[in-house]
């Protein structure tokens, strides 16, 4: 079976690419028929304008709140606007004593009602648990059979507090993608269904017995041995006020006797829980009595500090108040992208000029590249808006517009590698082979560096700046699909082609433009300008000096040394020819004058 050339390896690869676009474009279609996607990117408060809306903080019981307080509540309300799928917002504090939050478009009523509820978090006791997956509709308990309450509740953790609708809320719930919305402002007297992000795990949890306000204190370390030793385990501390620990120590008396009976018994554990979602369920392993609790389990410096943090949101009952409402128009921000678009188009047509002048009809493989590249980008912004809320910003166009110049580098490196095979005398396909090699390792390294410093400007940075880095790292991406699925596969089909392959003049690729000397001529000798035959020396030289001039500064060292080598074996060559012609001149005279 004959092995399949370079020019049909890389028609394969670009009908690959092909195909990959097409998924895109019937994805992004589907979503705009059926899913609200939309065609266009979702763009920010900065070029879509938007709703800015002023809270005011009310603490339950009149009480003052802290400027560390405040802090928190801004990062809940942050995390809240994230997790609604709206990004490129704006929260700030106003005079320290009011929230502002700016939002692109309109904020639906969930959303206002999110932003302005309670961060109260509360502790209910586990009922049941189970694997996050939702239950098969063919497999879901028929009416008949699901579990009614037999009797009133006793206790929090009484199965009697399940109803019928809770307990077909929970076979329905799921905790897996597609994660079902949490259930959030959920009535504290009666049992409700949770998950539990971090384990995929689902509970149906009884009424609220212990309130979050009531936590005087959380922090996090190492956990301590009974003779004050460390067991290099990191555990979080709980302090309750007086409120608290009496309740708290009512539900850890009830818990840990079903501990002591079965410790895998789900009705030992309590749930934490904020924001409708389960932030951790402990078992309880003692009585509590004073108030002091301490969480252990598998945590790492990082998750301890983060459920210390959480369970300190915990002690601000803040609610928010809308004082005013306004929408927030993006003049500004039209004026910025349209002059944006503009250096943008401007930098584009430089490129291509560029391209075109450096590299004749070979250029227009660089313009195709940046098409293709271009038609990636806006498809994968298109569809993260859609699905991750993602919206194209001002400083994200500003890192679309520097991505143009990184991408034409990848081209320009890979080309020059190229043209440098062709100076040393091989051909097209050799060249196009051997220059890939060359410029793949460049390619990748120079996406790397971008890559890297793309990610870590993405979490270092706040606002604005995020978007800058999240479109700089995903346009590298595109280039390096581009790059290895389109523009290598691209001149392997070229280079098969009558035109590039033997080097026409307005090709680029052509071995006389480029000054492909000196070539190696075979027994170690190489071939000079002087050599080529039908062409006058004078009119050679002339037309050659530029290229000869090139070609002499990109040689190697290697190279220039092999020139200087046989430069000097031929003027030895020379001498000793010499030497010998006057040596056999002198021998004959002297024959010469014996004869005589």
């Amino acid at each position: 079976m004959a092995r399949k050339g370079p020019a049909s390896q890389g028609r394969r690869v670009i009908l690959w690419l092909g195909a990959l676009i097409v998924v895109l474009v019937l994805l992004l279609g589907g979503g705009a028929m059926f899913g609200g996607a939309s065609w266009a990117p979702k763009l920010a408060l900065d070029l879509e304008g938007g709703t800015q809306m002023i809270l005011a903080p009310k603490v339950e019981g009149g009480a003052t709140i802290t400027d560390e307080q405040m802090q928190q509540a801004v990062s809940i309300i942050r995390q809240r606007v994230d997790g609604s799928g709206v990004s490129e917002s704006q929260i700030n504090t106003q005079s320290g004593n009011n929230v502002v939050v700016s939002m692109p478009g309109t904020p639906t009523s969930e959303q206002r009602d999110l932003i302005k509820a309670s961060a109260a978090m509360s502790f209910r006791p586990v009922i049941t648990s189970a694997a996050g997956t939702a239950t098969p509709k063919a497999q879901l308990t028929p009416e008949a059979q699901i579990p009614k309450p037999t009797a009133a509740p006793t206790n929090a953790s009484d199965p009697n507090n399940v109803t019928p609708d809770i307990y077909k809320l929970f076979e329905s719930y799921s905790c897996v993608p597609p994660v079902s919305n949490p259930i959030e402002n959920a009535d504290p007297k009666k049992a409700t269904v949770a998950c539990e992000p971090g384990t995929g795990q689902k509970y149906i949890l009884g009424p609220v017995e212990v309130l979050g306000k009531d936590i005087s204190s959380a922090s996090y370390g190492l956990q301590q041995t009974a003779q004050g030793g460390s067991t290099n385990k990191w555990a979080v501390n709980l302090e309750f006020n007086g409120e608290g620990t009496t309740a708290f120590r009512n539900v850890t008396t009830r818990l840990n006797g079903y501990y002591l009976t079965n410790q895998s018994d789900p009705k030992a554990q309590f749930a934490i829980v904020l924001d409708g979602q389960v932030i951790s369920a402990p078992s309880s392993q003692a009585v509590i009595t004073d108030g002091k609790s301490q969480i252990t389990g598998s945590f790492t410096e990082a998750s301890a500090k983060s459920l210390s943090d959480k369970l300190k949101f915990g002690a601000l009952p803040i609610s928010f108040t809308i004082q005013s409402e306004q929408q927030v128009s993006a003049t500004l921000g039209t004026q910025q992208l349209e002059m944006g678009l503009l250096a943008g188009a401007i930098g584009l047509l430089l490129v291509v000029i560029y391209s075109l002048f450096q590299y004749r009809m070979l250029g227009l493989v660089t313009v195709a590249s940046l098409v293709v590249a271009g038609v990636l980008t806006y498809l994968a912004i298109a569809l993260l808006g859609w699905g991750m809320g993602y919206r194209l910003s001002l400083a994200g166009v500003a890192g679309l517009i520097v991505a143009i110049g990184q991408t034409a580098d990848s081209f320009i490196v890979y080309f020059e590698r190229i043209r440098d095979e062709l100076r040393e005398g091989r051909s097209l396909a050799t060249a196009v082979a051997n220059g890939w090699q060359r410029a793949k390792r460049t390619v990748l390294a120079s996406k790397a560096v971008n890559l890297l410093a793309a990610v870590v400007l993405y979490f270092v940075a706040v606002g604005n700046v995020q978007g800058f880095a999240f479109t700089l790292g995903l346009t590298a991406i595109a280039d390096l699909i581009v790059v290895f699925m389109f523009t290598h596969p691209m001149l392997q089909m070229l280079s098969t082609r009558k035109f590039f392959s033997e080097g026409h003049r307005f090709s680029g690729l052509s071995p006389d433009r480029l000054g492909a000397i000196p070539m190696y001529r075979g027994a170690g000798r190489l071939r000079t300008p002087e050599d080529r035959p039908s062409v006058a020396k004078g009119t050679l030289k002339a037309k050659n000096a530029g290229a000869a001039a090139e070609a002499e500064r990109r040689q190697t060292i290697a190279e220039r040394k092999l020139v200087e080598k046989l430069a000097s074996g031929d003027k030895a060559a020379g001498s000793a020819a010499a030497e010998g012609k006057d040596s056999a001149s002198k021998t004959s005279v002297s024959a010469a004058k014996d004869n005589d």
